[in-house]
């Protein structure tokens, strides 16, 4: 088994797409409503599995266009 190497401090691991992309992002991403509202969402599709991370319900061109306007 591989092992998973964490995000640095202040930062969370998301997947994204169907490839399930890797992304690390900062914490303050947290506090937005519109990235809350993705996770809300990811939530209610998917569930909690900590041993799958967080995945979220979009795909790359989506994540891009809410993480750059953040």
């Amino acid at each position: 088994m591989a092992r998973r190497e964490t995000a640095p401090r202040g930062y969370f691991v998301v997947y994204v797409g169907e490839c399930r992309k890797r992304f690390v992002v900062p914490t303050f991403y947290l506090k937005q409503p519109a990235f809350t509202q993705l996770l809300d969402k990811a939530a209610e599709e998917y569930g909690f599995h900590p041993d799958r991370g967080i995945v979220l319900p979009c795909d790359e061109a989506t994540f891009f266009r809410l993480t750059n306007s953040i």
